[in-house]
């Protein structure tokens, strides 16, 4: 699976890019229909108590699935991301087992 970054208004960070490309990796092991990822952290200055913003898109066939997560810091807002991802894609593993 293909994992793409963008920081948008923040500095890249190597350890947050290995550390959400690990954990990708993990759910494309278990879900093996997964293409792809666009990853996105961003900071959202208007927002002091939280603001800091982690967008992640999978592709894969059908409709994609999309999470969005606003925390104190990048990697809750990632591990939040990537559990609304993990249900998402659990129920649609769901529905391919009934075909």
């Amino acid at each position: 699976m293909t994992v793409n970054f963008q920081y948008v208004n923040i500095d890249v960070s190597e350890t947050l890019s290995a550390l959400t490309t690990e954990k990708l990796e993990k759910l494309a092991n278990k879900f093996e229909f997964l293409i792809s990822a666009q990853v996105y952290f961003k900071h959202d200055e208007k927002d002091h108590e939280t603001g800091k913003i982690c967008n992640i898109e999978l592709s894969l066939p059908g409709p994609r699935i999309f999470a969005k997560s606003n925390e104190k810091n990048y990697e809750m807002a990632m591990n939040e991301t990537i559990n609304d991802l993990t249900r998402q894609l659990k129920k649609r593993k769901e529905v391919y087992k009934t075909h």
